[in-house]
């Protein structure tokens, strides 16, 4: 039996998040800006999505749930943030 190991999940987490910045801004200058927003939320959950893979293994835990909870998660937050930008006219 193994134990939890937090302290490492959580660096390799925020490592991964930090990593997962890099594609969309990559993507950032280089997709027209009527496209900008689709191509930087696909690009956003694809390396987000790689990367708590990546997480998970590092940190012992299997690959498929790190990877679908990194994923939900991240779309979840970004639905909310946007809603929020609506909801007090950010949205162009």
């Amino acid at each position: 039996m193994t134990s939890a190991r937090p302290l490492q999940a959580a660096a390799a987490s925020a490592c991964s998040f930090a990593a997962g910045a890099a594609l969309p801004l990559a993507i950032a200058g280089l997709t027209p800006e009527s496209q900008l927003i689709p191509f930087i939320a696909i690009a956003a959950l694809t390396s987000l999505a790689f990367l708590g893979g990546l997480a998970a293994k590092a940190g012992g835990a299997k690959i498929y749930p790190g990877v679908i909870r990194v994923t939900f998660w991240s779309a979840l937050a970004m639905g909310v943030s946007s809603g929020v930008g609506a909801l007090f006219g950010a949205v162009t």
